[in-house]
Formats: structure tokens, C-alpha cells, sequence
């Protein structure tokens, strides 16, 4: 046992905090960081769209933020002068991070953590530090209320990365353009993993998407990377980490009405560990039914299989504006 969380919890691990453009919740997530005063603080910013005038005065405001810190803290930037955009931007920044971090933690600009998340990520980055089975650790909950198991966490095959910690080890396998997988290897490995034909044909979409250059996103690539090394991911079974982005500025949360928009966070102070290491595919099956809209009719007639097709033409769009996946 890591022992309990006792406020003020101030974080062992290197914190990379992702920003852009929105200086309110840039705020309030720097607020979180600024209570744990991490020792080393790594801040990276896409730079201002060419298209949007005013980007140049939120971007620059947003990046006044590392003024704040007012701990002993070895601070490191990286601004971009140009957008990237979310794909490019974002894994750059954290290979940037992994190139000089063995691990750590890492929150966008809308991703407010609880105190204690913090603390379940040291705790647990140490634990599975050497356990090739855990490629990551999140820590929001998208289950609303279910819980999972008899641990403070369970495990899972998919990657949430609204708040979430890791280590080198798992992000060198990490390829933006998916150039280092082939598409029949992937998809066997996943039939490994699912059953459903909804789930199988629209990730083949979106791993041909991904492929041709299509879907400016990062956090696709994550999950096909932990599907195809069989990896585990460890999600709380408390929420710890809100996101406060479904707006209309944001980049893909459009829709405040969003199931999963501004979920209150719970304060853990115990870690009680699974009985089992196994991922709960019921946990995965809540989310893919929503993501994915996985409701086979009873009769699985010709006319049905027929529609998975155009089902998964239009997932893109629903997954997309969840950013389930970067």
C-alpha cells in the first residue's frame, strides 16, 4: 500500500501541462498544478492559427500563465510560434516531454485534476514502473457511478487521456501516422480484443483515416499502439480529472449537453489494488456503446451486416467530438 492521501499532497513526478488558447481554464487547471508544486514543470503551447486574428492575444495570454509559479520549480517551454494543430502539436509535445522524462504526468488546458490525482499517479506510475503490461494510467472516469471491481481501480485496453500519466517505456511505441503498423496485423490484433463487428469496421476506419492523413487527432494512435502491444490501462473507479472544454471554442468538444461534459471529481485517499489484473470488458462495453452506438438488433440478417458500413462512415464524427482520443 502506497499509504493514504493526506491534503496537501505536493506530486513527486515531472508534470507536462498542454496549452492554446484559452487562458479561463488554462487557469483553473494551473491552479491544480500550482497545489501539488511539482519540482519540475514542462509547459508546451501550439502557436496561433493563421485563420484566427485572435489567437495571437489568447495564445500569448494563456502563456502568461508560467509568471504564476511561485514554488521551487525547474520550469521548461516549448511555444510554438505557428500552429501545429492538435495531431502534430500535441504528440511533439510529448515526445518533448519522454525525451527527457522516464515518466510523468501529463494535462491539457481544459483537464482539471482533484488533488489526489496526483497522488494515484505517483503511487502508480511506481508500482507498475516495470510492468510491460501497463502502458498507461488516466484519470477520468466515464462510467458514471458503476464501478468496477473491488480495487480503487480496474483495468482496461483503452486509453482515456483527459488527465493521465505514463512512462517512456510505452510512448516509444507511439507513431502518429500509424507508418511502423499494417492494417491486417492490426485489425487480428484486434479481433483479439472485440467481437463486435460495429467496433472492428469502424476502427479499420479510422486506422485508414489515420493513415491518409485525414483525422488531425493524436489520441487514436495511442490506442492502436496499446491494442496492438496487448497493454493495460488503469482507470480509477473515481472520476479525477473533469474536463471543462465542451464549448464552442473548443477544438473537437463542441456539445456542452455532453454526457461526459464537466463530470465532478471525488477526492480518493486510500489505493486498494484489483484482486485481479485483467481488463473488465463491460467497463469497455460501456463506452463503445456510446462511442460507437454498439446495439446490435436481436435478428443479425444480411440488411444489418449491410449497415455496419454506412454506421461507421458517420463514427468519425461522433468519436471525434467526444475526444475520447486526443
Amino acid at each position: 500500500m502506497p499509504g493514504s492521501y493526506k491534503p496537501p499532497y505536493y506530486t513527486r513526478s515531472a508534470v507536462l501541462f498542454l496549452i492554446f488558447n484559452r487562458p479561463d481554464t488554462t487557469q483553473k487547471v494551473f491552479e491544480q498544478i500550482r497545489k501539488v508544486r511539482p519540482k519540475k514543470l514542462y509547459i508546451a503551447a501550439d502557436g496561433p492559427r493563421a485563420n484566427c486574428p485572435a489567437d495571437v492575444e489568447l495564445c500569448s495570454k494563456a502563456r502568461d500563465i508560467m509568471s504564476l509559479v511561485d514554488w521551487d520549480c525547474e520550469i521548461k517551454t516549448s511555444f510554438r510560434a505557428e500552429n501545429a494543430g492538435c495531431k502534430e502539436g500535441v504528440s511533439a509535445a510529448i515526445t518533448w516531454f519522454f525525451e527527457q522524462e522516464e515518466e510523468g504526468i501529463i494535462l491539457e488546458d481544459d483537464c482539471v485534476p482533484a488533488n489526489s490525482f496526483f497522488w494515484f499517479c505517483d503511487a502508480l506510475l511506481e508500482k507498475y514502473r516495470y510492468d510491460d503490461r501497463v502502458r498507461h494510467i488516466t484519470g477520468c472516469n466515464l462510467q458514471h457511478g458503476q464501478k468496477w471491481g473491488n480495487g480503487t481501480y480496474y483495468f482496461s485496453r483503452m486509453t482515456h487521456v483527459w488527465g493521465w500519466a505514463g512512462w517512456r517505456r510505452a510512448w516509444t511505441d507511439y507513431d502518429k501516422n500509424l507508418s511502423r503498423f499494417e492494417k491486417e496485423e492490426m485489425m487480428n490484433k484486434l479481433r483479439d480484443i472485440f467481437d463486435d463487428p460495429v467496433v472492428l469496421e469502424s476502427y479499420a476506419k479510422i486506422f485508414d483515416e489515420l493513415k491518409a492523413g485525414k483525422i488531425d487527432a493524436w489520441g487514436y494512435q495511442l490506442d492502436f499502439a496499446n491494442f496492438f502491444h496487448q497493454g493495460l490501462t488503469i482507470i480509477p473507479n473515481e472520476n479525477l480529472v473533469s474536463n471543462i472544454g465542451f464549448r464552442a471554442d473548443a477544438t473537437h468538444t463542441h456539445d456542452s449537453n455532453s454526457i461526459y461534459a464537466d463530470i465532478p471529481v471525488t477526492e480518493i485517499d486510500q489505493i486498494i489494488y484489483p484482486e485481479k489484473m485483467r481488463p473488465e470488458k463491460q467497463a469497455e462495453s460501456v463506452i463503445l456503446q456510446h462511442v460507437f452506438k454498439t446495439r446490435p438488433p436481436k435478428n443479425r440478417n444480411f440488411n444489418w451486416l449491410r449497415k455496419i458500413r454506412k454506421k461507421a462512415r458517420s463514427i468519425l464524427k461522433t468519436a471525434a467530438a467526444l475526444l475520447l482520443f486526443g
